[in-house]
């Protein structure tokens, strides 16, 4: 099975913490040169510093930009590509803040699918051209399991996720006669900052304790337990390899058993 990545660039997005963190750990330690982007240059500073090399000619670097100034996102990756060409890259940016869909302001969804949806276009448009010139591309978007169950109390979240589904499905079509492959991974529940703030906003919405909602939660999760982001960023980085490339326009989730849905 073919798993080797050396020679590759990946863009990975929201490269500071979380998934987006082990990612980047999983992309470098199958070779790839892996550049991590975020807001923070002092937490992507620690990340790049702690990115294995698995040969010599390996380098990791950092971007910094916010998604939500499209324009300036866009300009960032731009300039990038110009000197470092991408054949792989990760979509991934932190979820909307919870609350019910029908109460939600317009702003809220406007900003969502800035940072979610028209960030991902952006992104995508600017490393395109170095994917079809390799014959080779890998998009992964790490969105969430509402795109097979909504989830309760994530009513702009859930929107969005199913905007970018949407989205990466017919991109996948149109892209894949150039040898690039667009798939979603969906993360159930795991352990990173979002889910802590999801327990602590859970909580204060219930009135119950952060341990109960926690045990609910864990409830209904057949493996009985939250999952690492290492785990998240295996299936991840499984995607962007040679050996997974008539995979292709689905959308998997790595939940521990906890989606009911067939497909």
């Amino acid at each position: 099975m073919d798993l080797n990545l050396s020679g590759r660039h990946a863009l990975v997005c929201g490269g500071s913490q979380g998934i987006g963190r082990a990612a980047a750990l999983e992309l470098a330690q199958l070779g790839a040169d892996v550049t991590v982007l975020a807001r923070s240059r002092e937490k992507l500073q620690a990340v790049v510093d702690a990115l294995p090399k698995a040969h010599a000619a390996q380098t990791h670097d950092l971007l910094t930009a916010d998604a939500n100034d499209t324009a300036a996102f866009g300009a960032v990756i731009e300039t990038l590509v110009r000197t470092r060409p991408v054949q792989i890259l990760i979509n991934n940016s932190g979820g909307p803040p919870a609350g019910p869909a029908h109460s939600a302001k317009v702003e809220e969804y406007t900003n969502a699918f800035r940072q979610h949806l028209l960030a991902n276009q952006t992104a995508l448009q600017a490393v395109l051209p170095s994917m079809c010139a390799a014959s080779f591309g890998r998009v992964v978007n790490v969105i969430s399991t509402s795109v097979k169950e909504p989830i309760d109390n994530l009513g702009v979240s859930n929107t969005v996720r199913a905007a970018v589904a949407g989205w990466a499905k017919t991109c996948s079509r149109e892209l894949a006669p150039f040898g690039i492959t667009i798939n979603n991974l969906l993360p159930g529940f795991t352990k990173t900052q979002r889910l802590t703030s999801l327990i602590a906003a859970n909580a204060k919405k219930s009135g119950k304790s952060e341990q109960q909602i926690a045990s609910d939660m864990l409830a209904a999760v057949p493996a009985g337990r939250f999952a690492d982001a290492a785990e998240v960023a295996a299936v991840v980085a499984f995607l962007c390899t040679p050996a997974a490339a008539y995979v292709n326009g689905v959308s998997i989730a790595v939940d521990g058993g906890r989606t009911h849905a067939l497909s």
